[in-house]
This record gives C-alpha cells, sequence and structure tokens, in this order.
C-alpha cells in the first residue's frame, strides 16, 4: 500500500511509536508534518526525514489555539491533510484510591481530547477535499483493563466510541475513522511503567514484564513499533471507505476477538 501524494499529520511524532509511523509513511509517499509539543526535538526528527518531505509542528494537543495553529501551517505548507494520526500520549500508574485528581486530568486531556481537538481541526480540509483518514491510537486497553490504570483504560476506551462517530459523521463526506490498538511496545513510555508497577504490584520488575506485560501474549514478545506502523499504513492507504469505523489489535495475541 502506498500514500503517494498524501500529507499525514502525526502527533507525538518525535519519537517512539509515532516516528515509526512517520517514517513508515514517508517511505510510502507521504508528506509528514512531525506534530509534537517538544519543537527541538521534531525538528531534528525532520532534519533526518528530509525537510522536503517533513516539516516540523509545535503542537500541545490539549490546547485548541495550539492545533488549529498546527494543522493551518500545515495546509499553508502542503495545501491539505489526507490523513491525521492521533497519537500523542503518556502513561500514569496508580491504584484509584491514590490517583491524582489532577493526574486523572492530564491523562484524560492528553488521550481524549487531543484526539478530539486534532480530529476536530482538520476535518474541514478533509471534508473540503472530499476524502481523509483518521487514525486514533488506542490500546490493547481500549478492549480491557488492568489494574493501576484507570485513566489510561478510560481513556483508550473512550476513542472507540469517538472513532465510530468521526466514522458515522465522516463517511457521507469521504472520511473513515478506525482505531489502532497496540500490545505493549517497547518504548521509554513502557519502560518508565516497569519500575511503577513493579513498586505498587510489590513484586520485580523482571515479574512486570514477563507475568504482567507479555504474560497474554501467544509468544511473549513485545509488540516493535514496526508492526504498528504497517497497521497504521494499512488504515491510510486502504483503497475505499469500506473500511471505518473500526479497530485493529496487535499484540502477539494478548487479546483475540
Amino acid at each position: 500500500m502506498q500514500l503517494n501524494d498524501k500529507v499525514s499529520l502525526i502527533t507525538g511524532a518525535a519519537g517512539g511509536i509515532g516516528l515509526g509511523i512517520a517514517k513508515r509513511f514517508i517511505a510510502a509517499g507521504s508528506k509528514v508534518a512531525i506534530a509534537d509539543i517538544n519543537m527541538d526535538a521534531a525538528r531534528q526528527v525532520v532534519a533526518e526525514l528530509g525537510e522536503d518531505r517533513a516539516m516540523a509542528v509545535a503542537m500541545d494537543v490539549t490546547d485548541e489555539d495550539a492545533v488549529n495553529a498546527g494543522v493551518q501551517a500545515v495546509v499553508d505548507r502542503w495545501g491539505r491533510v489526507d490523513v491525521l494520526v492521533s497519537n500523542a500520549g503518556v502513561q500514569i500508574v496508580h491504584p484509584i484510591e491514590e490517583f491524582p485528581f489532577a493526574a486523572w486530568k492530564k491523562m484524560l486531556a492528553i488521550h481524549l481530547d487531543g484526539a478530539f481537538l486534532t480530529t476536530k481541526a482538520v476535518l474541514p480540509h478533509m471534508y473540503a477535499q472530499g476524502s481523509g483518514s483518521v487514525l486514533l491510537m488506542g490500546s490493547v486497553h481500549s478492549k480491557l483493563a488492568s489494574p493501576l490504570k484507570s485513566a489510561y483504560v478510560t481513556a483508550k476506551h473512550g476513542l472507540m466510541g469517538l472513532a465510530r462517530v468521526i466514522a458515522k459523521e465522516g463517511g457521507p463526506k469521504g472520511v473513515r475513522a478506525n482505531v489502532i490498538c497496540p500490545g505493549f511496545v517497547r518504548t521509554p513510555l513502557v519502560d518508565k511503567q516497569i519500575p511503577e508497577q513493579a513498586k505498587s504490584l510489590g513484586i520485580s520488575e523482571e515479574e512486570v514484564v514477563n507475568n504482567i506485560m507479555l504474560g497474554g501474549t501467544v509468544t511473549k514478545e513485545f509488540t516493535t513499533i514496526e508492526d504498528v506502523a504497517e497497521v497504521a499504513l494499512t488504515f491510510a492507504a486502504f483503497p475505499t471507505n469500506a473500511l471505518t469505523g473500526q479497530s485493529l489489535i496487535v499484540s502477539h495475541g494478548w487479546h483475540m476477538e
């Protein structure tokens, strides 16, 4: 599948899964806007990928003005937005009774508000051109729950509902929406969780990895960034509007449906 001459906007693209998707999309022919709250890191990525195919966009996805300005900058340069990958996210783990309300609100703001605001900003452009693909970065936790992750699970479940509404509203105007649901991917976000969960659960870090993160997989392997990027490309480049309102789990069989 190819994205020749398409324009893709990816949030949280200065590292981790977002960067992996950006690289895969560029290889498939897309121009890519590297949107990130860390503008210096975004510029470094653009220098690596090439300024002819990539641009850096400063974006705090919880700030509507920043989101709107970032999307407009992409349209000003390339004239359109064909693909949105709402990928920016963080992880905070606590038992519910110890979860700071400020941390809860931060989690929902980045994951849910961020997906809503970026979608809201790109849809008028997609509607005007009669086509577009919105990809929301869910998780296996869009389908199930784990201890210590009340805010994350709530947010990731919420993305499923948002994507379905986008698909319902956008379908008649040529816009698709889908959710990518990875298992554990060995990124800095996941590495940070290992000691936190070990402390909260009173077990070793090795037990967190082997029993909690990989215990339910059929191969005892982490999902890779490249795995997730291939799923993103499939959704983004699918040639018709038949594939919309759906989710795809890429988790080494951790969760099956």
